[in-house]
């Protein structure tokens, strides 16, 4: 298949290299720095319009809505590249509302949309184990299916167009809630006197255990923060889960707490840490670092 892929970066490289391996024929945007494990077979254009007239299918993961609205709508975006019967599969991770506005003009260009935002962070990305989330058509959805099967390993179709990006917010409720747990449990065990590292080994055999404490937990107590998946972007994730809330006049008292650590994390100038940097927040008012245990 004649696949435009736009967006290469942590998640978005690795994603494209294995659609490479499946044997499809690559279109990429070249405004960026195209990696040259791509370039090297892939057709660089420098126009997302250009991108979009060449593939039958386009794929966008890029960081926030206002990315996808640019990538897909500015002047010689790919909307103008469209013709009747290509696919655009949206794998970021955005608004729900904005996803489907999307897609209302795509669909009425003739072509299918598809909203699939992933789970999994950069070893998935790499290990094509993605967790896809799906919101779309059935019969756009069984179309696409093999290229998902070549990124990630639990693809799901959620329901209709958004529910993907609604599914996608919630992954992002539990990840957030769950990692500031093991930063609290991880930070107790610690100042409390015990190795972190072996309250970490005890619990990964009891019902704590979580993917979270295996990853995340390790993270904490090796003080490896580099992203993985940044503040910034969990930030923006839980402004959706907020916004959406205030919409749905649902309180979410969790979420907003833990979008309080990340801003105070951002404050602190860890924007961009991977998100298991969340403890440093906790260890900053605890006056205790989770490894000095």
């Amino acid at each position: 298949m004649k696949i435009g892929f736009v967006g290469l970066g942590i998640m978005g490289s690795p994603m494209a290299q294995n659609l490479m391996k499946g044997g499809h024929q690559l279109f990429v945007y070249g405004k960026r720095t195209v990696p040259a494990e791509i370039r090297g077979g892939a057709t660089v254009y420098d126009t997302l319009k250009g991108v979009a007239e060449q593939a039958e299918t386009i794929i966008i993961i890029v960081p926030d809505t206002p990315d996808v609205r640019d990538v897909l709508f500015e002047a010689d975006g790919v909307f103008a590249g469209l013709s009747a019967g290509k696919t655009v599969i949206d794998m970021s991770s955005i608004s729900p509302i904005e996803t489907k506005q999307f897609a209302e003009k795509i669909v009425a260009k003739g072509c299918d949309y598809i909203d699939a935002p992933v789970s999994g962070g950069e070893v998935g990305a790499k290990a094509a184990s993605l967790t896809i989330m799906v919101g779309a058509k059935e019969a756009a959805f069984n179309k696409a299916r093999p290229l998902f099967e070549l990124m990630g390993k639990n693809i799901t179709l959620v329901g209709d167009i958004g529910a993907g990006q609604t599914t996608k917010v919630a992954n992002q409720i539990i990840v957030a809630l769950t990692i500031e747990a093991v930063g609290e449990a991880l930070l107790f065990a610690s100042k409390a006197g015990a190795d972190p590292a072996k309250v970490r080994q005890a619990l990964m055999g009891g019902f704590a255990s979580s993917r979270i404490l295996e990853i995340h937990g390790e993270r904490m107590i090796k003080r490896t923060f580099d992203p993985g998946f940044r503040i910034e972007l969990h930030q923006k994730d839980l402004s959706l889960a907020l916004s959406g809330a205030r919409a749905l006049n649902l309180s979410l008292p969790n979420t907003a707490t833990t979008q309080e650590l990340f801003n105070a994390a951002a404050a602190l100038g860890g924007k961009g840490w991977d998100h298991s940097g969340l403890v440093k927040v906790l260890e900053h008012l605890a006056g205790h670092e989770v490894a000095k245990g």
